[in-house]
């Protein structure tokens, strides 16, 4: 392959240090991607004027379900054997390691008990809020994986193809760069297919009757998302070397057996919102509610 025609990526993972603790362009993104997630939850909370309390309970029940959901997928999906020998190395979640299957189960199981437990909705009004910013953060999270050098496509001879640091934690540590061969920077192209589910999932909201139709920006959202990641994953690398059995054996691998139960689920609710009618969900108004006693000061 002509070397010439790809793109050698030796963007340092480590943004900056201070007070000697790395500070890593991947955590960067994620907190990006959860800061605009949050504030458009938020926004779109306040615009259907929508209790308080309602919005700070589902932060904290979302954070809890991506995070456990996230980590218990990676070390359960792909690396079960050494996890469950050593389950004390599940909480290290700070030394990486998080699943995008296994968070959007955990965000499910979140938004269940949010919904039976708070708004008393059902489980695809809440659904339908949250997806709105989901692909803005998906596409974050891809790009601090460009950043880590992880989770890249086979070999290319496309002229966007990228050479990688193969050997990422020996380069930090100050030795030579060892790069591969041009590969598919499949990073750019999840993050891409992410933003365009953003677009569209913002537009379904703001542009259409689609919040009234239960189930429909989740189903575009969730169907998008997982059909490109089912379809990408023939020219991304394996992430553990059990998946290289299973692709010979079965000509899928795990992520893209763990994505078809997905593409289902988001062409049933979309086929099943656009059954229905648009009906607006009955909910409790903020500026209803009564406002807290004040006494009248004495004259």
């Amino acid at each position: 392959m002509d070397l010439l025609l790809s793109v050698t990526w030796d963007v340092d993972p480590t943004l900056f240090t201070i007070f000697g603790r790395e500070i890593r362009w991947y955590g960067l993104l994620w907190v990006v991607g959860l800061i605009v997630a949050v504030s458009m939850v938020q926004r779109i909370f306040k615009h259907e004027d929508l209790p308080e309390k309602w919005f700070d309970s589902l932060f904290v029940y979302m954070m809890v379900g991506i995070i456990a959901g996230a980590r218990l997928g990676h070390c359960l999906f792909y690396e079960p054997g050494y996890y469950l020998a050593n389950p004390v190395e599940i909480l290290k979640v700070w030394e990486g390691g998080l699943a995008s299957h296994g968070g959007v189960i955990g965000i499910i199981i979140a938004v269940w008990l949010y919904s039976r437990k708070v708004t008393k909705q059902s489980m695809l009004w809440t659904f339908d809020r949250v997806m709105v910013p989901t692909g803005f953060t998906a596409a974050m999270i891809r790009l601090g994986n460009l950043m880590n050098h992880e989770i890249y496509g086979g070999p290319t001879d496309q002229p966007w193809g990228f050479r990688f640091v193969d050997n990422i934690y020996q380069w930090m540590q100050g030795a030579e760069p060892v790069f591969t061969e041009p590969s598919h920077p499949t990073q750019i192209y999840e993050a891409a297919a992410y933003l365009v589910v953003f677009g569209i999932t913002v537009w379904l909201y703001w542009g259409t009757d689609a919040k009234d139709r239960k189930g429909l920006i989740t189903g575009v959202g969730i169907l998008i998302i997982f059909l490109f990641r089912f379809f990408v994953e023939y020219i991304k690398n394996v992430q553990v070397d059990s998946e290289i059995a299973m692709r010979e054996s079965t000509g899928l691998i795990l992520g893209q057996w763990l994505s078809v139960p997905f593409i289902i689920w988001g062409l049933w609710l979309i086929v099943a919102a656009l059954r229905r009618p648009a009906v607006m969900a009955d909910t409790p108004r903020q500026s209803e509610m009564a406002k807290p006693y004040t006494p009248k000061k004495k004259k």
